[in-house]
Parts: C-alpha cells; structure tokens; sequence
C-alpha cells in the first residue's frame, strides 16, 4: 500500500462515532474520579506499570516502570508516588511531565488480564522526606513522579486473552527473535562498537546498575 493513510484519516469524534456505538452498561459507568479500597488493592500488587505521557508540542512517550508489588506507594490522600529508579537518565517522561503536568499510568499484575488504568495531574518530586520512604528498589531515587488521579477504571482482558500474553507456548522462540544487544547494535550505527561489547554492556547494566 503506497497510499498516504494521512489523507483521509477520521479528524474529528463525530465521524468516529459513525463507526463507534457509544459505550453501555459496564464500560459506560465504571469510571470513578479517585482510588478506592479496589484500585488501592491492585496498585499494591502490581510489579509493573506503563507511564504515557506526552510533551508541549504533543509528542508522546510510554515507558515501563517495576519493581517488587507494591513499589508504587498509595499516600492517605489517593495520590499515587512513583519512584524513578536508576535508568537510562533520557527523562522523556521526566520532561513530559514538567512541561504539561499530565500522566497516564495502566498497573499490570503477572498472569491478570484486568489492567487498572490511572489519569490525572501529575509533577516531579525531589522532596527528600518523600523520597527516603521509597526504597523498594533499592536506594531512595533522585525524584519520583507525583500523580493526583482525576480518572481511574479497570480495563478489560480481552486485549490479553487475544495475545496469549501469560501463555509461555504461545511466545515467540529466542531463535524467531533479534537479541536485545543486535537490536541496540543496528539502532546505534557506531562501527567502532562490536556486537559483543554491546552484550556486554548490558549484561553489566543489570549486574552492577539496578539501585
């Protein structure tokens, strides 16, 4: 296909509606503006969480974010605490944040297919009495994202049941796969850097940099 899919894309929620019933039942009603007991729950047990951010200028951002459950902290008052472990320092979602003080989390708990998607304001942190609570992964972080949810609801499996995401037999095999050093060897372009210098390096980045 060699057509611009740009030139006729769908500009506005009217004609998307065309194609879309508006949403009923369930999927219409299960929004709250703020964590309860449930959401509170799921936060607790989830070692894994995607932040989507986007800049000024709209360019967007998802990163993951893990720890052990419940490294994401909950304070009394409902806002969520993210500490920013030790990563690659680009900050994307660092700067994303700054600029529009918005941030979209989904919490992932292994072999669940219900996700919990977070909205809301958010900023930066370096406080230092907040961040010497947040150890779990290790040392306390140079800051931690802040975010005060104005939307919160669960998110149904099916995108997990079609996937077979928790299904160890439906995983592609090492062999069908690039390797994570081949693939930041093409990305990187630099013929002074080896294949194995690569695998090196990021077998030292798990060993000795994680906290």
């Amino acid at each position: 296909m060699t057509d611009d899919l740009f030139s006729d894309a769908i500009t506005n929620t009217d004609a998307l509606r065309e194609i879309y019933a508006m949403p009923t039942g369930v999927a219409a009603d299960k929004e709250i503006p703020a964590l309860d007991e449930m959401a509170r729950r799921l936060i607790a047990c989830s070692p894994l969480v995607f932040l989507a951010s986007a800049d000024a200028q709209g360019r967007c951002d998802v990163t993951p974010r893990g720890g052990p459950a419940g490294f994401v902290s909950v304070l009394d008052d409902g806002t969520v605490v993210i500490p920013d472990a030790t990563g690659n320092r680009r900050i994307d979602a660092l700067r994303n944040v700054v600029e529009t003080g918005r941030l979209g989390l989904i919490f992932l708990i292994p072999g669940r297919g219900q996700t919990l998607r977070v909205n809301g304001r958010a900023c930066v942190s370096a406080r230092p009495d907040l961040l010497a609570g947040l150890t779990s992964v290790g040392k306390p972080p140079l800051s931690a994202l802040v975010v005060a949810p104005d939307e919160v609801f669960t998110h149904c499996p099916k995108a997990f049941v079609r996937s077979g995401v928790w299904k160890p037999e439906t995983w592609p095999s090492a062999d069908a796969q690039p390797t994570p050093a081949e693939v930041s060897h093409a990305h990187l372009g630099d013929p002074n850097l080896t294949l194995a210098q690569i695998e090196q390096d990021q077998l030292d980045s798990l060993r000795y940099r994680l906290a």
